[in-house]
């Protein structure tokens, strides 16, 4: 039970640094702080495990039509959704969410990467 709450807590602050980054490198998106970017990390967790299932079925259609690329506005759109909840954390348009959750994906990818190769040493 601890290792999983420390994996956990190790996924939280990983997201964390990842909207970090990504609030630098985007424009459109700002993190006001770390506060707001644990809480953001954290809500986002919240919003993608409840909310992003439940579009996906509902728009196996469209996604299909779109060979998958549908699957980024969704991922934005819980970006989006995310930072209508947190304050201290906003996006000023869908494109800037689209853009942010894409580039969250490749901090997140290689945040993960180069901590699970110093796990291996």
């Amino acid at each position: 039970m601890v290792r999983r709450n420390r994996s956990l807590l190790a996924r939280l602050i990983i997201t964390m640094i990842a909207l970090l980054v990504t609030a630098q490198v985007v424009p459109g998106i700002h993190v006001s702080g770390i506060g707001a970017g644990l809480f953001a990390a954290a809500i986002l967790g919240i919003v993608n495990v409840i909310l992003k299932p439940i579009l996906i079925i509902f728009t196996i259609p469209i996604t299909l039509f779109t060979f998958g690329i549908f699957l980024f506005i969704i991922n934005g759109l819980m970006l989006w959704i995310t930072s209508e909840i947190v304050p201290g954390f906003w996006i000023s348009s869908l494109g800037a969410a689209v853009i942010g959750s894409i580039v969250l994906s490749i901090v997140n990818w290689l945040i993960n990467s180069i901590l699970e190769e110093n796990r291996r040493y």
